[in-house]
């Protein structure tokens, strides 16, 4: 992942929380007929960005098991480079919280824009997709 900064448990909203873990552009195959960015396509964003920190965390293979407390704070517009930062809330036996939120660059310009945040959880599985466990003495991203 991509360290822009060093902002765990921001709460200004000035700057993202965590490290980013993706980055992409809006495009208009993504738009509702309004023009605007369906929540869906920017909710999977979020879930492919949680899923690449979490399998980094549980060293393989993750589900998403949950999403809490969804929240869009802004609309996204074609393009908008949107950049998903997470940010670990809890490591559990076989499972991770995690803290994601949304920005995006207008016109690909400062300032960036905070748009959506939520709580994924995700648990590591084994080939059979049962759950494992999450090795929290080696767990890193």
């Amino acid at each position: 992942m991509v360290n822009e900064s060093d902002n765990t448990h921001n709460s200004d909203n000035t700057m993202p929380r965590g490290d980013m873990c993706t980055r992409t552009l809006a495009m208009p195959a993504d738009t509702n007929p309004s023009g605007d960015i369906f929540g869906g396509w920017l909710m999977s964003q979020m879930d492919i960005a949680g899923g690449v920190m979490a399998s980094q965390i549980a060293e393989g293979r993750v589900a998403t098991i949950a999403v809490d407390a969804m929240t869009f704070h802004r609309p996204v517009y074609v393009g908008d480079v949107v950049c998903v930062y997470g940010d670990i809330e809890r490591i559990g036996n076989t499972s991770m919280v995690l803290h994601l939120e949304s920005w995006v660059l207008r016109r690909n310009q400062p300032p960036r824009i905070k748009v959506t945040e939520a709580t994924f959880t995700f648990v590591a599985i084994d080939a059979e997709g049962r759950p494992r466990p999450v090795r929290k003495d080696e767990a890193s991203v």
